[in-house]
């Protein structure tokens, strides 16, 4: 047994006894109300879920097993030479809450060698599919496609007590991670870049063999690390990590979880984010017929926008308060490696001129600037252009945050998610409404 896993087991062994408290001591104390408004609004802020995975802080940004963004690229291992932490330490600070150690790092990078091959039947059904197909469907069907790996299946198959449902649900997720850089980067070169498909380098980390596979040169591995790092986990109430959620409370196996997952994230009012802020920021570009404006300029140009009735793309979040800590991230990167790219003088631009005119405005909660003010700039200038990609980016670094936590829902025995739905008429009885 791996050193991951066996202290994986110490921490779920001195966890459960403080959930199984909960529920049988406190388990009538009441958390919050319900609104109709939050009924009819897609649950909103409805306190329902539990991760010990992540937290959003209004004021702090996301935090991974406590520890800010900032501190989390602090304080995780880094190889010499590069200026992000590898994905490999990452992956054990969700798992465990604890930060690695360099020999961590080294045994999971190890692992991952280990289980990153590939079957031939994934890469047999993705060259099946029309070439057209958008690569998310090419993600989610290769993911689901190896259901048949199974660990769990073949474990509940064979009648494993449940409390040990998440050491297989573990190997399942460990395997699974490490063959998704080499399937997604497979997606890419064989359907844009003329087939021409590049061997993975096993001695490379989890970013950089991802960015080899690319065919992109550094840094783009480091862009590789920060970008699964950013986007890995968002608490469990967005719409991909919650799917996750859902699909594995029903005892599906960590593949349907996270193929339904992709299925969620491809969604245009979660995952498509960041190309869209890019397409607009350049359909505004050839507007101003490539020339950066001055703030002044810019100014006028927002306002005239917000006049118009129209929205400025990547300001504003549902629940920060401040410039979320992932766009700030990707902005020093960018201050570093492209301070002299048009569309990031663009974005800088925007970046210094936006949040005072929506306070001014003021119907922005939030005025700064989101992760997806960024991110697609990035990608945009190491050759990355094909649009639609950006959100397999984003669903190989969400499978990490998701897949941990369902490792997790299953040692601590979390049941199957149900919900009660009510009519539109009692809701009006409840409200008074009289007919």
């Amino acid at each position: 047994m791996s050193k991951l896993k066996e202290t994986l087991r110490e921490k779920i062994e001195g966890w459960r006894p403080r959930t199984t408290r909960l529920i049988k001591e406190f388990g009538n104390v009441k958390l919050g109300e319900v609104t109709i408004e939050q009924a009819i609004g897609g649950m909103r802020s409805v306190k329902s879920l539990v991760t010990d995975i992540s937290y959003l802080d209004p004021n702090e940004g996301i935090r991974f097993r406590g520890y800010t963004i900032p501190e989390t690229l602090e304080k995780l291992p880094k190889a010499p030479g590069v200026d992000m932490p590898s994905v490999e330490g990452f992956v054990y600070l969700l798992l465990t809450g604890d930060i690695p150690s360099a020999s961590d790092v080294q045994e999971i990078a190890a692992e991952f060698k280990a289980r990153s091959g590939v079957p031939q039947y994934v890469f047999d059904v993705l060259r099946a599919l029309p070439r057209d197909s958008h690569p998310m469907v090419m993600l989610s069907a290769a993911v689901v496609a190896m259901q048949r790996e199974s660990e769990f299946a073949k474990a509940y198959e064979a009648g494993v007590n449940k409390m040990d449902y998440w050491e297989s649900t573990y190997e399942d997720f460990m395997n699974l991670l490490a063959k998704l850089p080499t399937i997604a980067a497979y997606i890419y070169r064989m359907k844009y870049r003329a087939d021409v498909v590049i061997p993975p380098n096993n001695d490379l980390d989890f970013g950089g063999n991802f960015a080899h596979m690319m065919g992109i040169p550094k840094p783009y591995d480091d862009v590789a690390r920060m970008y699964f790092i950013l986007h890995s986990d968002h608490e469990s109430g967005n719409v991909s990590a919650h799917t996750g959620h859902l699909v594995a409370s029903a005892l599906s196996d960590m593949y349907y979880a996270q193929s339904a997952m992709l299925d969620g994230l491809a969604g245009p009012l979660h995952g498509l984010a960041n190309q869209e802020v890019l397409r607009w920021i350049q359909g505004v570009m050839d507007k101003m017929d490539g020339k950066i404006p001055s703030e002044e300029e810019m100014k006028k140009f927002v306002w005239d926008t917000l006049k118009s009735g129209q929205v400025i793309p990547g300001y504003g979040h549902a629940v920060l308060r401040k410039t979320d800590p992932r766009y700030q991230t990707q902005r020093e990167f960018c201050l570093k490696h492209l301070p002299n790219d048009d569309i990031f003088k663009f974005v800088d631009v925007l970046y210094k001129v936006v949040p005072d005119i929506l306070v001014e405005q003021g119907k922005a909660k939030n005025p700064w600037p989101n992760v997806d003010a960024q991110s697609g700039v990035i990608q945009w200038y190491y050759g990355l252009k094909e649009y639609d990609f950006y959100t397999v980016l984003f669903g190989v670094g969400r499978a990490i945050g998701v897949g941990a936590n369902i490792v997790w829902d299953r040692a601590l025995g979390y049941p199957l998610e149900r919900p009660k739905s009510l009519t539109t008429a009692m809701l009006e009885e409840v409200a008074g409404i009289k007919k």
